[in-house]
């Protein structure tokens, strides 16, 4: 009996001695806040809408001639033939030799970080101090008050943008997506619930830029090493906050460049790619497999006809001119069919714009892609399918799909008036809709954004 005692006292002295050896638990996880630049947008006010008697392109490969619109609430609330009816108390505009169409989408611009006029003092798209650069984010160098932006709206009918940071660098920053509207922030503009894009470069820009430092890369082999070492370095930041997320614990140390490159593992932030040569865009597909992430698009992709199976088979899009090429070595084998031959081996095609006139003319780029393919035989082209690679296509390549890019009802009411058939030169904006708010109108003068800088400065006399 005395002997259980003693085992017993010496039981309890061991588990008072493990009690207080026992560690804490650890502190929980704190999120950090992985928009801490929100959107501040808030559309512009709107009336009830009724467009008839007009041709129109739906953006995603319909056609209704003599057709009918209604928008309001900032909503596209019916698209039909002439037996729709008008809603109470709506305007109601004749289309009668007109086209109406979705607001036309470029994927790829640097308005805003080199703006009009192109001066040193506003350049400010390429952070050209190292490669790897997906720490900066292209909406802190975004001038609100680039002329660009209304010349876009006004001459081609252009309602959202995607804005990149340049392709100097291996990894270039966050892109910013934004509504084509005035705004004092870029955060006024910004796309509300738009999914940021990571700028990438491959081929001649980076090699050119950083071997004439004598820095790494200087050839292609340069490139890609320098990319797998950094998603190598990503892989592993990811894994420490995927821990502290699931245990808690000592917060890990921030790393901005990597914060980007975790969204793009976890695939929150969509990997924009300037890339030409197919033999790049195939290596480029391979590395994301190794590292575990997906190329949402390949742009200017000049060689797209090349590998558009590839393309298909890894929903990919590529993002490319109707007719530039030839300005350096790696857009020589560009063809004028490049847009036609990627739809129809049923990848997912659009045209863009890359320059502050080119946005102005993009109906244009995609009737010139269309006519080459036509030319070259290739079945199945017309206008209305032809329009997906001005609105729809962009709009799923930005993850944005679901709220714009087709005259579809419960969509955000970006419409396009066109004076005649947007596919010829002659045709321009008649009336541009962001959200249902009437932001042009030809034929008033007062309906056209004019930013500050455009208005100027006053006299000395004006001073009050």
């Amino acid at each position: 009996m005395r002997a259980f005692a003693i085992v017993s006292v010496a039981a309890a002295l061991l588990s008072g001695c493990a009690a207080l050896d026992a560690k804490p638990a650890p502190a929980p996880a704190v999120r950090i806040n992985e928009n801490p630049y929100p959107s501040t947008y808030v559309r512009y006010p709107g009336v009830l809408t009724v467009v008839r008697h007009a041709t129109v392109f739906t953006g995603d490969g319909q056609r209704i001639d003599n057709g009918t619109v209604v928008f309001g609430n900032g909503v596209i609330e019916a698209v039909g033939g002439p037996e729709l009816a008008s809603p109470a108390g709506a305007v109601e505009i004749d289309g009668t030799g007109k086209f109406v169409t979705p607001g036309i989408i470029d994927i790829h611009s640097h308005l805003g970080d080199y703006p009009s006029p192109g001066v040193e003092a506003n350049s400010d798209g390429n952070e050209m101090t190292d490669p790897v650069h997906p720490d900066v984010w292209a909406e802190h160098s975004v001038w609100p008050q680039d002329p660009g932006f209304s010349r876009a709206l006004v001459n081609g009918g252009v309602t959202t943008i995607q804005i990149l940071p340049g392709s100097g660098n291996l990894f270039g920053g966050r892109s910013v997506v934004i509504k084509n509207v005035p705004g004092r922030t870029v955060q006024e503009m910004k796309f509300p619930g738009a999914p940021y894009g990571l700028k990438m470069a491959c081929g001649e820009n980076p090699k050119r830029v950083y071997g004439s430092k004598g820095k790494m890369p200087m050839t292609r082999m340069g490139n890609i090493a320098l990319v797998r070492e950094t998603f190598a370095q990503a892989v592993a930041y990811k894994r420490k906050w995927d821990d502290y997320y699931a245990h808690g614990g000592k917060m890990p140390d921030r790393d901005l460049a990597m914060d980007t490159l975790k969204g793009v593992l976890e695939g929150k932030i969509l990997v924009q790619q300037h890339c030409y040569r197919a033999d790049e865009m195939a290596n480029m597909i391979d590395l994301s497999k190794e590292f575990g992430f997906h190329i949402t698009a390949f742009h200017h992709a000049v060689e797209a006809y090349k590998i558009a199976d590839l393309l298909r088979e890894n929903d990919i899009c590529a993002v490319m001119w109707a007719d530039w090429y030839g300005f350096k070595m790696e857009a020589y084998d560009a063809i004028p069919q490049n847009i036609a031959l990627v739809q129809n081996a049923g990848a997912c095609a659009m045209v863009h714009s890359d320059d502050p006139n080119g946005i102005q003319r993009l109906n244009q780029a995609a009737a010139k892609a269309m006519a080459a393919g036509q030319r070259a035989g290739i079945p199945g082209l017309s206008e209305a399918l032809a329009w997906e690679w001005l609105s729809r296509n962009p709009a799923k390549a930005l993850g944005i799909l679901d709220k714009t890019g087709t005259l579809t009802a419960g969509k955000m009411a970006d419409v396009v008036l066109w004076n005649g058939d947007p596919f010829s030169t002659y045709s321009r904006p008649e009336r541009v809709w962001i959200d249902g708010a009437e932001m042009y109108d030809a034929n008033d003068p007062h309906r056209r954004p004019v930013s500050d800088f455009e208005l100027g400065q006053p006299g000395e006399g004006d001073v009050k």
